[in-house]
């Protein structure tokens, strides 16, 4: 197993993607400290893990909040032991509005989802993996950080602030052996997510939302959306020994919908 006697936590893991890479973890030898902020999501999630065999520990918090990110390292901590791997996932959209249109609230609300609390979880686990001279941070980023679409301008920033952080972090971890990288998702159709930002963009243009959904997918090399496993097998590599000489990097997973 690649992930043997590691302790990981995994932000957003109640549904979705969290979800997937969290059950991916257990099923490679992690023991997996599984957050968000709904209660009854995580306790399925971490139930799931425990009746396959693996070990899991929930808390319920808010990233965006000191508060909530300390409350996650400290029950990583005490449960599981020193933390080794950290998968920055939690977010949301967002408003679906044209700039003009986004009150100040909205836009500080979906920057500090997305990206302080990246920054709030990464500075409590970084001065343990900088003792032990290794360690791993993954930022779950999107396309939307890279390619240009209207009615996400504090998504977008957000996900392009993140793959800076990432780029940054990584400068500064790399000789203390630790690495930090980024997987930046096409269209996963199975995540919440999702399902509100196309019902949300058919609603916005009167629009038949499978119909701009295959349209979309024809901008796709694949001509088909990801799925959650997909995106869960990459980071399992990132985090792995099997990529050790990878950091810095912003891996696409998207079926080759960008290319930088």
């Amino acid at each position: 197993m690649r992930l043997a006697g590691r302790v990981a936590i995994v932000t957003g893991s109640g549904r979705g993607i969290g979800r997937a890479i969290a059950r991916r973890f257990a099923e490679e030898g992690a023991s997996v400290l599984v957050t968000a902020r709904t209660e009854s999501e995580i306790c399925a999630v971490a139930e799931e893990i425990a009746r396959s065999g693996g070990q899991a520990a929930h808390v319920a918090a808010d990233v965006s909040t000191e508060r909530g990110c300390e409350a996650i390292a400290r029950e990583a901590r005490e449960k599981l032991g020193s933390v080794q791997i950290l998968v920055n996932n939690a977010g949301i959209y967002g408003p679906v509005k044209a700039l003009e249109e986004i009150s100040p609230t909205e836009w500080d609300e979906t920057v500090a989802a997305n990206l302080r609390s990246a920054f709030l979880m990464s500075r409590l686990v970084l001065p343990e993996m900088y003792a032990r001279g290794s360690g791993a941070i993954l930022n779950i980023s999107s396309v939307a950080g890279k390619a240009a679409f209207g009615l996400n301008a504090p998504y977008a920033a957000s996900k392009a602030g993140l793959n800076g952080l990432t780029r940054t972090l990584a400068a500064e971890a790399a000789r203390k052996g630790v690495r930090v990288n980024g997987i930046s998702p096409g269209p996963v159709p199975e995540t919440k997510l999702s399902q509100e930002l196309g019902q949300a963009l058919a609603e916005r243009f009167h629009a038949d939302r499978d119909a701009m959904f295959k349209q979309m997918l024809e901008g796709i090399l694949q001509g088909r959306p990801q799925t959650a496993g997909e995106i869960a097998a990459a980071a399992v590599f990132l985090v792995s020994e099997e990529s050790s000489a990878i950091t810095g990097q912003i891996l696409n997973v998207d079926g080759g919908m960008s290319f930088y």
